[in-house]
């Protein structure tokens, strides 16, 4: 079945091309009836859009709160014109058709972002916008609904035949998934009162579909769910980023943010394989660099200040897939043009940050809160307390090492990443493989580890590799044993009593 509007009601706060939609509506010769800020825009525009008021024949009132709400209104949408108690109820009470219902939402998203207070958070809640949107999507086998300016364009080319069911269909679609999206922002936003809600909706908005997943037979999509991060950052350059891209820049940016100096990090296959921090991002990035060129290769580069021309050309002395930084200024950029295929992103904070991790399993999924914390207290448990530098170093090897897949231990000396054991099965293995990659410069290392250390065989290793000082969480059976083989060692030993298990 088509349909051709012949009135319709126009409420909307997203006000980006509704003066030529309505236009082009008028020409068409639809009656348009709408909503305050609305019908002043479009009168403004030199249109004559029928008021609210004027169907309804009740005044807006209570601050906007009630204008909408009303039968003879909501009548002319929600009636089924196949239904002859429908027709009857309409002649009887007057009650005009309405054939077309373009409505979008208050910005409640957006001034949560903006950290309004909480009162004016709950004033963009909109309740007369989402019944009209709802009634229309589910009359959609006789009224069309528009929620997404996007979609003006596409429906005035199929005004001139008639908007048919399809089209409608998918409008209706549109419409459903926009209120969805809308009471879940809320949902979120009141979980404040109940941080574990007995229903809970995740929702966002298509960015774009992805080549393919982690592998070529496996489809993929990117959507965003709020605003800055990694989804939002402004891409300077380079080729489309792909989903591993995607997952290896987030767990990138994730871990450069725990440092307050200049930082480097370089990321592959979600875990770091390189890191620094110095007194200059040039001189960070070539501390990360030096010690483990060959994994570096093909890897993901955050950094934690604008990158500086000296940086640029540092960056491009080695394959890169992706960088990701707050800023480049504008020499940089040349310099980093010259390599059309990098991807270079300009990430600005999250607004509002993250609050919590979501993984899918087989019937539902899990969700828990950001690990945005190093340690409860520092304790020194062994005789030997570390120095001041080698404390600043152990809290260095921590964070990264909470970035890191489970089992997990990190090496670290003045403030550079030198050796990692990742995704073990066992401590002790993570300590050898970690290890082995310093073998050829050992010494004067400190080391953190993600969780307890259940036996003193780590320590032997670690201890025979040079390191001098040891950070973990603590907790185990043999805690007792642990530290008195760090004492016979005469190495340093720090618990934190925070566990940093990645998976």
């Amino acid at each position: 079945m088509v349909i051709r509007p012949s009135r319709a009601v126009l409420s909307v706060y997203d006000k980006r091309g509704i003066v030529d939609f309505a236009r082009s509506l008028a020409k068409q010769g639809v009656e348009l009836i709408a909503t305050g800020g609305t019908a002043k825009a479009l009168t403004d525009a030199g249109l004559a859009p029928v008021d609210v008021a004027t169907v309804t024949a009740f005044p807006e009132m209570m601050s906007g709160r009630v204008k909408t709400l009303h039968p003879r209104l909501l009548g002319g949408v929600l009636a089924d014109r196949d239904r002859a108690e429908h027709r009857k109820a309409l002649t009887e009470h007057d009650i005009p058709l309405i054939d077309l219902v373009v409505v979008n939402l208050y910005p409640f998203a957006h001034v949560v972002q903006e950290g309004a207070a909480e009162q004016d958070c709950i004033e963009q809640i909109d309740i007369g916008g989402p019944t009209m949107i709802r009634a229309a999507a589910k009359n959609h086998r006789h009224v069309a609904v528009v929620t997404d300016p996007d979609d003006y364009a596409e429906v005035m080319a199929a005004f001139p035949q008639g908007l048919d069911e399809t089209l409608r269909q998918r409008l209706a679609a549109h419409a459903f998934a926009h209120t969805a999206h809308y009471d879940a922002t809320i949902a979120d936003w009141f979980s404040r009162y109940d941080p574990s809600p007995r229903t809970r909706t995740i929702t966002g908005h298509r960015v774009r579909d992805l080549r393919y997943g982690e592998n070529p037979h496996q489809n993929a999509t990117l959507y965003r769910s709020g605003g800055g991060g990694v989804v939002g950052a402004t891409v300077l350059q380079g080729k489309a980023l792909s989903y591993n891209n995607y997952n290896d820049a987030n767990a990138a940016w994730g871990l450069i943010q725990e440092f307050e100096k200049p930082a480097a990090a370089i990321i592959k296959h979600t875990n770091p394989c390189c890191a620094a921090t110095a007194p200059s991002l040039a001189q960070a990035f070539g501390l990360a660099l030096q010690v483990n060129r060959r994994s570096a290769f093909g890897g993901v580069v955050a950094l934690n200040r604008t990158i500086d021309v000296t940086t640029a050309h540092q960056l491009t002395e080695i394959f890169l897939e992706v960088i990701l930084a707050p800023d480049v200024d504008e020499r940089a950029r040349a310099v980093l043009a010259q390599q059309a295929n990098l991807r270079v992103l300009c990430v600005s904070p999250e607004t509002p940050p993250t609050k919590h991790m979501i993984r899918s399993i087989s019937g539902g999924f899990l969700m828990q809160d950001i690990d945005r914390k190093i340690s409860d207290a520092l304790a020194v448990v062994t005789k030997r307390a570390p120095t001041a530098e080698q404390t600043d170093d152990l809290l260095f090897a921590m964070r990264i090492c909470k970035h890191t897949a489970s089992n997990a231990i990190v090496l670290a000396r003045q403030g550079v990443l030198h050796g990692i054991g990742l995704g073990q099965t066992s401590r002790v293995d993570a300590a050898r493989h970690a290890c082995e990659v310093v073998a050829d410069n050992p010494g004067q290392l400190v080391a953190a580890s993600d969780a307890f250390f259940p036996f003193p065989d780590s320590i032997d290793v670690l201890h025979q590799a040079g390191v001098v000082a040891i950070i973990q969480p603590g907790g185990s059976k043999q805690d007792a044993t642990v530290i008195a083989r760090a004492d016979e060692w005469g190495t340093a030993m720090v618990t934190t009593g925070v566990r940093h298990f990645r998976h």
